[in-house]
C-alpha cells in the first residue's frame, strides 16, 4: 500500500473521532497569547524546501492546495508564497482543534494532527519560497468602490476603530511581521469566506480577537471589495 493511500485511511479514522468536536466548542487548546504565540514561532525550527515538497505531495496537501501551492480550485487557499510562520501556526491551529468549525476543517485537522512541529516547518518553508499565486478569478471594481477600498486598506476607518489592512498584511498585500498572512493574489470567494467566519464568531484562532472586531465593523459589501482588491493585487515575493 502506497503512503498516500495510507495518510488518507488513517486521515479517515481521525476525521470520524474529530466530528464530535466540531459540533461542541470548536477547540481543545487555549486560544493564543501574544506571549505564547511569540515563543512558539520562535522556537519553529529550520525548515527544509525539499522535506516540504515531498510532504506536499505525500500528505495529499496538493489534492487540494495544488502542486507549489497554486490551489487547483477557488475554493481552496492558494498557499504559494504565503508566510513562513502563518503557514506554520495555521498547520497549530488545524491540528490543536483551534479552527475545526469551517468548510473542509475536519480534514485539515485531520491531517494536520499527523504532521510534526518538523513536518509543518518544513512545509511552511516550502510555501514560503514560492511566489505568491495569480487568483484565477478577477473581479473589476468601479473607480470609486477601488477609490474606498484602496483607502480603507491604507488608511483603515477612525470611526469604526478600523486599523488600515496594511499595517498588518503589507501596502501590496505581501504579508506583515510574525504570523499574519500574505493576502495578494488569492481568490476572492477565499477571502470572502475567511472573513465571513471571523465576522460570525466562527474562526476564533486571531490573537485577542483581533480580526474578529475588525470583521464585525465592516458591511458585507466592503469585504466583498476588499476580496477583489487582493485578488489582483500585483505579485510579490516578500513573503519570507
Amino acid at each position: 500500500m502506497t503512503l498516500c493511500k495510507k495518510t488518507a485511511l488513517v486521515a479517515l479514522g481521525v476525521i470520524v473521532s474529530l466530528s464530535a468536536l466540531a459540533d461542541s466548542d470548536g477547540h481543545s487548546a487555549a486560544p493564543w497569547t501574544v506571549k505564547d504565540l511569540h515563543a512558539n514561532l520562535a522556537s519553529m525550527p529550520v525548515g527544509d524546501v525539499a522535506r516540504g515538497e515531498k510532504l506536499n505531495a505525500d500528505m495529499m496537501c496538493a489534492s487540494c492546495h495544488g502542486e507549489g501551492g497554486q490551489a487547483l480550485s477557488r475554493n481552496w487557499p492558494s498557499t504559494a508564497g504565503q508566510r513562513t510562520s502563518y503557514t506554520y501556526k495555521t498547520l497549530q491551529d488545524y491540528a490543536e482543534g483551534r479552527f475545526v468549525k469551517h468548510q473542509g476543517a475536519e480534514a485539515m485537522a485531520a491531517l494536520s494532527a499527523m504532521l510534526t512541529q518538523q513536518d509543518m516547518a518544513d512545509l511552511a518553508v516550502y510555501y514560503a519560497n514560492k511566489n505568491l499565486p495569480t487568483a484565477s478569478v478577477q473581479l473589476a471594481l468601479s473607480d470609486d468602490a477601488y477609490r474606498q477600498t484602496d483607502y480603507l486598506v491604507r488608511q483603515g476607518d477612525v470611526k469604526r476603530l478600523i486599523t488600515p489592512c496594511a499595517s498588518c498584511h503589507g501596502v501590496k498585500g505581501e504579508g506583515g511581521i510574525n504570523e499574519t498572512p500574505a493576502l495578494a493574489g488569492q481568490e476572492a470567494y477565499i477571502f470572502e469566506r475567511s472573513m465571513q467566519s471571523y465576522k460570525q464568531g466562527v474562526r476564533e484562532s486571531d490573537v485577542h480577537s483581533a480580526m474578529r472586531q475588525i470583521a464585525r465593523q465592516l458591511s458585507d459589501g466592503e469585504i466583498e471589495q476588499l476580496a477583489a482588491y487582493y485578488a489582483t493585487l500585483p505579485k510579490s515575493n516578500s513573503t519570507r
